[in-house]
């Protein structure tokens, strides 16, 4: 008990670091969620990396001011995203494939401009983040933006839902495609940018993406769905951690890791087509 709970008592950076994740989990995972029902999963590791370059810009003109670094990531992943569905719409591209270039052309001028003023470290701290470094400061941020998500994902969520199922009978009722299709992705860059300031870039997409697609085998209601999602994400986050400070390793990663462990246990034994539920099914026979 000691070694569970200790830590989280006594530790303040701990305490704000499992606050961050939580806050993270609670908004991160419901769009996990709704990306893999819009089989968008891959999409969300895409948007993660055209912030780089704003993120990169921001750190280096504020440091570790975490408004800096929001405002510097949300601006970049609108543009890539909304540039990208332009592109789409008045080319012979689809959109994957102009994601797939402002992936490459991001993730390259990112890593440029961090690496051009020769501090490694710099850039290892923009890709991987460090949850235990995180400033109340920050923390009240992430929070804001978390329960902002909320409250639009309430107002919308109809919306949202109608629009991931059949787009065309969305459409054909009236509503605006566009407009739902830009309003998610903008809350699914939001929770990014907030993300990779305690993940990191590369990490930030792994909180929203594998405990939305983990939950899958355990539900298919859509709302238990996204609330065994938020569990997952609150869980490996406070498992990750823990390890994390017990073992001297980095935050971010290790609570990937965990998350990835849930979901290779689910793709076994989840009772929604996990492979143990599937073969030990006994088949029925017919008279």
């Amino acid at each position: 008990m000691e070694f569970l709970y200790t830590p989280f008592t006594n530790e303040a950076v701990l305490q704000r670091a499992f606050a961050a994740a939580l806050a993270i989990s609670v908004a991160g995972a419901p769009l996990g969620v709704l990306l893999n029902l819009r089989r968008m999963s891959l999409s969300g590791d895409v948007y993660t990396h055209t912030l780089l370059p704003g993120v990169a810009i921001a750190f280096l003109l504020a440091g570790e001011s975490l408004t800096a670094m929001i405002v510097g990531g949300l601006i970049s992943g609108l543009i890539a995203a909304y540039l990208s569905g332009l592109i789409a719409r008045t080319t012979i591209l689809k959109e994957d494939a102009t994601l797939a270039a402002f992936y490459m052309i991001s993730l390259a001028l990112g890593v440029i401009l961090l690496a051009g003023d020769g501090d490694g470290e710099d850039l290892m701290h923009v890709l991987f983040g460090n949850a235990f470094e995180l400033a109340k400061a920050n923390l009240l941020v992430i929070s804001a933006i978390s329960t902002a998500t909320l409250f639009v994902l309430a107002i919308t969520y109809r919306v949202l839902i109608a629009e991931s199922y059949d787009p065309g009978f969305f459409s054909s009722v009236g509503g605006s495609g566009t407009t739902a299709h830009m309003l998610f992705i903008t809350l699914v860059i939001l929770n990014l940018v907030i993300g990779a300031t305690a993940l990191g870039t590369i990490m930030a997409v792994g909180l929203m993406t594998l405990p939305g697609a983990t939950a899958r085998f355990w539900s298919k209601d859509l709302g238990a769905t996204m609330l065994i999602a938020i569990l997952i994400a609150a869980i490996s986050s406070f498992i990750g951690l823990l390890g994390a400070y017990h073992q001297g390793l980095p935050p971010g990663p290790t609570i990937i890791l965990v998350a990835g462990v849930f979901y290779i246990g689910s793709i076994l034994f989840g009772r929604e087509g996990g492979l143990v539920s599937r073969f030990s099914k006994v088949p029925h026979l017919e008279s």
